[in-house]
């Protein structure tokens, strides 16, 4: 992810400058391939974007430790909205600008209802350290789940005689493997009405369900509509691009959306398609987008 990045196969009559628009685009499954690394044309392109004034925002469902883990400090963005939208960042420098947390009330009324539901959970600290947890285990078949505490297995604990104190929190998240897990959602929706519930699918294992729950005001189209206003940018100059159930509302929001062909089927009918993670859409999808800029726009 070093230097050497070109502009080649951008117009070559488009503006120099496209100051007052903004790319938003998801990491998992959409600006990272398959091996987790990212195409050429797609680092090459947002690099483009940056010499013609865009600005460029990676929305991304991972914390900020996790984040950190796979980026460094080499992606041609300038703002990282982090945690489905908890956190906001600008990039490189790290300097965080805005984060939200659920205060110790909320946490221990939704980690009662997850109790009541059964279900394997997680609940994370405030940011920045959100990526230490501590664990609720039901003993059920849930690899998924157990994936998840094994890859972090030195930031977390289990539930202990202490949890009833646990604070504030980011997030709580929880694992449902079942093919149920949609009406869990529901239900879930249903007796959480003071959260943000957001379903999301496993970057581990690709199919389970993650059901995660913050506070009101947590989404990333919420917090793209906070950072477009923070920099007086319009939503109909905003192009987003994503993969998933939890970037939905993102897509809803922008003036301009696209997914990528690896997005599940029950979703590609609701927005136009572009080539999948492993094959430079996201690079499509700003080409696309470019190109219904005139010399004659508004901009």
């Amino acid at each position: 992810m070093g230097a050497g990045y070109s502009e080649h196969g951008f117009n070559a009559t488009m503006k120099s400058s496209l100051h007052g628009t903004m790319l938003i685009t998801d990491m998992d499954g959409t600006l990272l391939n398959s091996d987790g690394s990212l195409t050429r044309q797609d680092m090459d392109a947002l690099f483009g974007l940056g010499c013609k004034g865009v600005v460029r925002v990676i929305a991304t469902g991972r914390s900020l430790y996790s984040f950190k883990a796979v980026a460094g400090n080499h992606l041609p963005v300038d703002y990282v909205i982090f945690s489905t939208g908890a956190g906001v960042i600008t990039f490189p420098d790290g300097r965080l600008i805005r984060k939200i947390h659920l205060d110790a009330g909320a946490v221990l009324s939704a980690v009662q209802i997850f109790m009541e539901f059964g279900l394997d959970f997680m609940v994370h600290q405030p940011i920045p350290d959100n990526h230490r947890f501590v664990y609720h285990d039901t003993g059920r078949n849930n690899p998924d789940f157990h994936r998840r505490l094994s890859r972090y297995s030195e930031f977390c604990r289990p539930f202990d005689d202490t949890s009833s104190n646990i604070g504030s929190a980011s997030q709580l998240l929880a694992v449902v493997n079942h093919d149920n897990s949609a009406s869990v959602l529901m239900a879930l929706r249903s007796k959480l009405t003071g959260y943000s519930v957001i379903r999301s699918t496993s970057p581990l294992d690709g199919k389970s369900t993650w059901i995660e729950v913050f506070a009101p005001g947590v989404s990333k189209s919420q917090c793209a509509a906070w950072l477009a206003d923070r920099l007086n940018i319009d939503k109909k100059l905003v192009l987003a691009i994503g993969n998933d159930y939890n970037d939905l509302d993102l897509l809803e929001w922008a003036g301009t959306a696209f997914l990528v062909d690896n997005a599940p089927d029950v979703l590609k009918n609701r927005f136009a398609c572009v080539a999948s993670h492993d094959h430079g859409g996201v690079s499509e999808a700003i080409h696309l987008w470019l190109s219904n800029f005139t010399l004659n726009d508004e901009l």
